[in-house]
């Protein structure tokens, strides 16, 4: 990102990439059962639910206390292997490779405006979907199946979902909610590290913060905060088309089309706090990993050089 010291070493394309995937796990691993909440809040309601659709879970903390009491507390974790999975090929591209296509887009230019951030954003999301998307629905779908003694678990495993959704919905039903995602990930991508890479080089230009941990926190948290306020809707309606069984909405418009009739237009903002709270806290636990991670594999790397 923008902002290095003149006495940093500015890291290479492999290092952003590889620390990028792994940042994005780590912050994963921390926030997961947020990520969880926030899905079954969203597809609350659902009238395919049919017997679900009656109000189970109110607010963040009451989702998760009635998922540790009702299924456990490792269902607050169900889909992690598949999450994982997603953030190092997902984190990896769209958040590894942004530099990379900001300079291709400004050809190495200084003068970096808010366009060509924009575009990098959007290019390195749709990326990142391209590749990451059965990694993404085969989440989702765990994260919204709910355990219970009498009712049956929809997938048994990580590769056996992958298996069984292209058993029956075919190939295609491992890349279903694309057109979706790839619009929530342009809009998250773009907010996200715009809005974190704007707000740092404000910093670093405008006050007397450096290139360290405060600075770092500071734009994490407003990146976090911005992409939930834009994000939300095409969120919601992303996770109830993944979660939907085949043939229920013929389009991710009729999603949209059925929640606003159905529920109204605060349909689009369930599980909005849950969001936030992930989103806030992900973006800061990942950013700032992100930077460690950058600053020590080149330090390392250095540091072998230099010996050998």
């Amino acid at each position: 990102m923008v902002g290095f010291g003149p006495a940093d070493v500015p890291p290479s394309a492999a290092v952003k990439f590889v620390g990028a995937g792994t940042a994005g796990c780590f912050a994963d691993l921390l926030t997961f059962p947020l990520d969880t909440a926030k899905v079954r809040l969203q597809i609350q309601g659902e009238a395919s639910a049919g017997k679900e659709s009656a109000v189970r879970y109110r607010g963040v903390f009451g989702t998760i206390t009635t998922m540790v009491r009702t299924e456990g507390p490792r269902s607050l974790y169900s889909g992690l292997v598949a999450g994982l999975q997603r953030q190092m090929s997902f984190a990896s591209v769209r958040i590894g490779l942004y530099d990379s296509v900001k300079q291709f887009y400004t050809k190495g230019s200084d003068h970096v405006g808010i366009g060509s951030r924009l575009l990098a954003g959007c290019t390195t999301g749709a990326m990142a979907v391209a590749l990451a998307q059965p990694t993404d629905v085969v989440k989702v779908r765990f994260q919204a199946q709910a355990r219970s003694a009498g009712q049956a678990r929809r997938y048994c495993g990580t590769i056996d979902a992958y298996k069984t959704i292209a058993k029956e919905e075919g190939i295609r039903g491992l890349w279903k909610g694309t057109a979706p995602n790839i619009a929530r990930n342009a809009i998250v991508n773009c907010t996200e590290l715009v809005t974190y890479d704007y707000i740092k080089d404000t910093l670093l230009k405008s006050t007397p913060l450096t290139d360290n941990l405060p600075c770092h926190f500071v734009s994490a948290f407003g990146a976090g905060l911005c992409t939930t306020v834009i994000a939300s809707p095409v969120d919601v309606v992303k996770t109830r088309y993944m979660n939907s069984p085949p043939g229920h909405y013929n389009s991710v418009l009729k999603c949209a089309a059925a929640m606003m009739n159905k529920e109204g237009p605060r349909a689009f903002y369930k599980g909005f706090m849950p969001s936030f709270l992930r989103l806030g806290s992900w973006n800061v636990v990942m950013f700032v990993t992100y930077e460690q991670l950058k600053r020590a594999m080149m330090a390392a790397n250095h540091n072998y050089t230099t010996r050998v």
